[in-house]
């Protein structure tokens, strides 16, 4: 009957069904609900890296680090360039300032999608940790831009990190040669 359904498109009818119902569970806040039926979405369909991603995400929020780390593992195995997957792995490695790692995927991310101001967001942080703080401004003036349309409380934050980041390349440039 798997082959008939398969075939049919009934599968992943029902798969595109689950995961609908887990992206609005996660926006009431239901995390558990969504990850449940992001479960049900994979059984039905284990080779979409898109769910894998998401479930990751759900995790994530959730605070089940060690979880959510193997399903962006899993979906980037699937495919490469899935971005939710390096976003995630990105804030996983950033919360254990691993600022490299994270740089590395937040790239990733930027790659697959260079208007996802939450990727320009951390971004920029992750350049500020590493020292490049002309890029680290760069980019929040960018994550600024993409929150006006998206997040208000976030663009604000960015926007103080921008001035932030003015004040700190201010001051470098007013040191005096060293020597």
């Amino acid at each position: 009957m798997s082959i008939i359904n398969r075939r049919l498109g009934l599968s992943r009818y029902e798969a595109d069904e689950y995961y609908r119902l887990a992206l609005e569970a996660y926006q009431k806040k239901r995390l558990d609900d969504a990850i449940l039926n992001m479960d049900d979405a994979i059984a039905l369909l284990p080779g979409r890296s898109e769910y894998w991603a998401a479930r990751g995400f759900f995790y994530l929020e959730d605070g089940v680090l060690d979880k959510a780390q193997a399903d962006f593992e899993q979906a980037l195995k699937l495919h490469r360039f899935e971005m939710l997957a390096h976003y995630g792995r990105g804030v996983i490695a950033y919360k254990d300032r691993n600022w490299q790692e994270a740089l590395a995927h937040f790239t990733d991310a930027y790659r697959s999608d260079p208007k996802r101001p939450e990727t320009l967001y951390y971004l920029a942080l992750c350049f500020h940790r590493t020292g490049d703080n002309a890029a680290a401004q760069r980019f929040m003036e960018q994550a600024a831009a993409a929150f006006a349309n998206v997040d208000e409380r976030r663009r604000a934050d960015a926007l103080k990190w921008v001035k932030e980041f003015q004040r700190i390349l201010g001051s470098a440039a007013r040191l005096p040669p060293p020597g």
